[in-house]
């Protein structure tokens, strides 16, 4: 799980009084994927605190049948969040990074400085050290922005509106599972993890 940055109307630092904070200023897609089958089973959008952390992760753990493991990064709303989701049916860690910094351009920086360490820290269950890591969802996070529009940073093709955005990636995530061939996989992510059998089209995903 991660989740990635944007914004609708205008960003943070420009949310006035009168705005609904709710609306506007920053968003956060929070994304689950499986690393084997490359499916996206859900996602949310909102700020990036603890409320949004919480009914994100109750809505993955409704939609899996299985025991998982799962690998976020340090965040550390997900460590109770995952808790209340899952207990201890989940084998768990956290990755988390460490960024250089400089203190001349910390505040100016559009990107995260180097990493200079990373950290695994279990937290629950007996999670396999060769299967935690971030890398996927990272890559989906770049699959987002190359493909949506309105992620791409630094023009005006960001969101106007909430509602639109929350649209753009449901069908954006519907595509991916069920309408597109992954490169390494060859099938669909709904295909490699047996949701459906058939390539779908876009007639019969908006139909």
């Amino acid at each position: 799980m991660d989740e990635i940055w944007t914004y609708v109307a205008k960003k943070e630092k420009r949310v006035r009084y009168g705005d609904d904070p709710t609306e506007v200023g920053d968003q956060y897609v929070f994304v689950a994927m499986d690393s084997e089958t490359k499916l996206i089973p859900c996602f949310r959008v909102g700020k990036r605190d603890s409320v949004s952390a919480w009914y994100f992760v109750q809505d993955l753990q409704e939609r899996l049948a299985n025991r998982i493991q799962l690998t976020t990064d340090g965040f550390r709303p997900y460590k109770d969040a995952v808790e209340d989701a899952f207990g201890m049916d989940v084998d768990y860690a956290m990755l988390v990074k460490v960024y250089s910094s400089d203190s001349g351009q910390a505040e100016t920086r559009y990107s995260p400085g180097e990493i200079v360490d990373t950290r695994i820290i279990p937290i629950t269950g007996n999670p396999k050290p060769r299967l935690i890591s971030t890398s996927h969802i990272e890559r989906q996070n770049l699959t987002i922005r190359m493909q949506l529009r309105r992620f791409t940073r630094l023009t005006n093709a960001f969101s106007k509106k909430l509602k639109n955005m929350k649209a753009a990636l449901a069908l954006h995530f519907a595509h991916y599972n069920f309408c597109r061939i992954h490169q390494t996989l060859r099938v669909t992510p709904a295909m490699a993890s047996g949701i459906t059998d058939s390539l779908w089209s876009i007639e019969r995903l908006v139909a």
